[in-house]
C-alpha cells in the first residue's frame, strides 16, 4: 500500500465527530482518575520494620525534591500534547492529535493507578524512613520490635511509598509514548541508516531516565523502585501507543490506524465506483 497523505480531516471539519465517537474512552479516563485519586487517600500497607532493618533507611530526608510531583504532569503530558500540536498544524490531521493525546492520557493513567496499587499493597519504606518515623532521630518501638513512629502522619505515610517510584512511572509513561510518536513522525526505521533520527527518539527516554536518578539522589527512592517504574511506564506507553499507531518501521507508520483505515475504504469505494 503506498503511502498516504492528508490534511483535510481538521480538529473544525471532523474534531466533534471522532471525540463523539470515542465518548467512552474518554469517560473511562475520569474513572482512572477517580481510582487514583482514591488509591492515594487510602493509607498503604504498613511493612514491617524493626531496629536491624532501620540501619539501611537512615538517609537524609530532603522535604525539596529535586524534580517536584507538580512537574512531572509538565513534562510527561503538556510537552507530548504541546508536540502533538505542532504536528498538527504541519499534517492536519485531526485523528492524529486526537488519538496521541488519548493515548498519552490512558498511558499516564494507566500506569498511574497500577502504580500506586502496588506501592499501596507493597507499603516498603523509603530509603529516608528513618527521619520520617523518628523526626527528632529517638526511636521507639512497639512490643512486637516493629517501630512505633511519632513523626508527622503524612510524611510517614509517604514513608510507606516507595516502591515502585511514581516520578518514573510517570515519566517513563509519557516520554516513552513521545519517544514512540517521534520514531514514527521522523521515520527513524526507513533503512537510510540517518543516526541522527535516533538520537532525536532517545532523547525523551534520556530524560525519564533522568528524572529517575533524581529520586535516589534525593533518598527517596531505591534503586529497584526506580527500575520497576521504568518498565512499568514504558511497558504500558508502548501498549497505548501501539493501540492507537502501527510499529513506527511500517510504511504508513507515522499515522494512526484510524487514518490508515479511513483511506482504505475510501480507495475501496473509489475502486467500487469505477469499475
Amino acid at each position: 500500500m503506498p503511502e498516504i497523505e492528508f490534511g483535510v480531516h481538521t480538529v473544525r471539519s471532523h474534531g466533534a465527530k471522532v471525540a463523539k465517537k470515542h465518548k467512552c474512552d474518554w469517560m473511562i479516563l475520569l474513572v482512572l482518575v477517580a481510582m487514583d485519586g482514591f488509591l492515594n487517600y487510602i493509607q498503604p500497607f504498613n511493612r514491617y520494620t524493626n531496629s536491624k532493618m532501620l540501619e539501611d533507611l537512615k538517609f537524609p530526608f530532603k522535604e525539596h525534591d529535586t524534580i517536584p510531583m507538580w512537574a512531572v504532569p509538565i513534562f510527561a503530558v503538556i510537552l507530548p500534547c504541546t508536540v502533538f500540536l505542532i504536528y498538527y498544524h504541519y499534517r492536519r490531521d485531526v485523528y492524529d492529535l486526537h488519538h496521541a493525546i488519548l493515548g498519552i492520557m490512558y498511558s499516564v493513567l494507566v500506569t498511574a493507578v497500577i502504580t500506586d496499587s502496588i506501592k499501596d499493597a507493597v507499603g516498603r519504606p523509603r530509603p529516608n524512613f528513618f527521619y520520617r518515623c523518628f523526626p527528632d532521630g529517638i526511636e521507639a518501638f512497639q512490643p512486637n520490635g516493629d517501630v512505633n513512629c511519632h513523626g508527622d502522619p503524612k510524611v510517614v505515610k509517604e514513608g510507606y511509598k516507595s516502591f515502585p517510584s511514581g516520578h518514573t512511572s510517570w515519566s517513563f509513561a509519557g516520554l516513552a509514548f513521545l519517544s514512540w510518536y517521534l520514531c514514527g513522525k521522523v521515520k527513524a526505521f526507513d533503512r537510510r541508516g540517518h543516526a541522527a533520527k535516533l538520537c532525536i527518539v532517545l532523547l525523551p527516554l534520556l530524560f525519564a531516565a533522568l528524572v529517575g536518578i533524581s529520586r535516589i539522589d534525593d533518598y527517596w527512592h531505591h534503586w529497584t523502585d526506580v527500575f520497576t517504574g521504568s518498565i512499568i511506564g514504558s511497558v504500558v506507553a508502548s501498549l497505548c501507543y501501539l493501540l492507537f499507531f502501527p510499529f513506527p518501521h511500517d510504511i504508513n507508520g507515522w499515522a494512526p490506524h484510524a487514518s490508515i483505515k479511513m483511506r482504505e475504504n475510501i480507495e475501496l469505494h473509489s475502486y467500487i465506483n469505477r469499475n
